[in-house]
């Protein structure tokens, strides 16, 4: 009798297909990158102009922010079809592509806009990503991106303690050394610093960093975390605004 095959060990992509798997720091984060899309776009012209949500989860982020980007074409991309599925709930328009391999399913230079919200922390190659992402969007296209910020104002006080930052992950079964009990996958984590850096040197232009707050925050502490967003460096979340050079 031949012995009977192990089970299959389950990787990154059997982690982020589950549904249950958190995958946005609120809506007061996906309000506040709208915004600072829409105002860098203008108002609609005759031609809609295309904006991508890469990543796009099940589509709330984008649900939410589509109001204010009202006469663009909003398109939400996912490599995973179940998110796919939940997403066209919201969005009139979804296309499974991806960051790596073959890459995503538009033209050279042929977008206008890409929202970028709390992806690049989950990639094991964000260098690759960002050379895909500027690769589809035009000349003087816009990127918008948001991420954790390792240097959260509660987070330099746990450091200080010797306690691991909120936000990392040392596994993807538990959490261990920090505060919290979700499990997100986090595998990169930014400054402010870091992420301004980072994206000038894949070929963008910082036009502009901003803070958000993080609805995971204790509710007596939120009013601070609010006032933390004065100050990017310090804040919850980093919203990053670059151009295509």
């Amino acid at each position: 009798m031949s012995a009977s095959a192990p089970p299959r060990r389950k990787g990154l992509r059997d982690f982020y297909e589950n549904p249950s798997v958190p995958v946005a720091s609120g809506t007061a984060r996906s309000l506040r990158q709208a915004r600072m899309l829409a105002t860098a776009m203008g108002p609609s012209t005759t031609t809609p102009r295309t904006v991508l949500d890469i990543g796009c989860g099940d589509g709330t982020a984008a649900a939410t922010a589509a109001p204010l980007l009202t006469g663009h074409r909003l398109v939400g991309v996912d490599w995973s079809q179940d998110a796919l599925k939940r997403a066209r709930t919201h969005l009139p328009y979804t296309v499974r592509g991806e960051l790596t391999g073959a890459g995503l399913p538009f033209g050279t230079e042929s977008v206008d806009a890409v929202l970028f919200s709390e992806v690049v922390e989950h990639l094991v190659d964000p260098d690759a990503a960002l050379d895909e992402i500027r690769r589809v969007l035009r000349p003087e296209g816009h990127l918008m991106l948001s991420t954790p910020n390792l240097a959260a104002w509660y987070n330099r006080a746990l450091l200080l303690a010797g306690v691991q930052p909120v936000f990392s992950e040392v596994s993807l079964r538990a959490i261990h050394g920090r505060p919290g009990r979700e499990v997100v996958g986090h595998l990169r984590l930014y400054t402010a610093r870091a992420l301004r850096e980072f994206v000038a040197a894949a070929g963008f232009e910082v036009v502009r960093l901003e803070g958000a707050p993080f609805h995971g925050v204790p509710r007596p502490l939120r009013g601070l975390d609010r006032l933390a967003c004065a100050r990017p460096s310090l804040a919850s979340i980093l919203l990053l605004h670059a151009r295509r050079t």
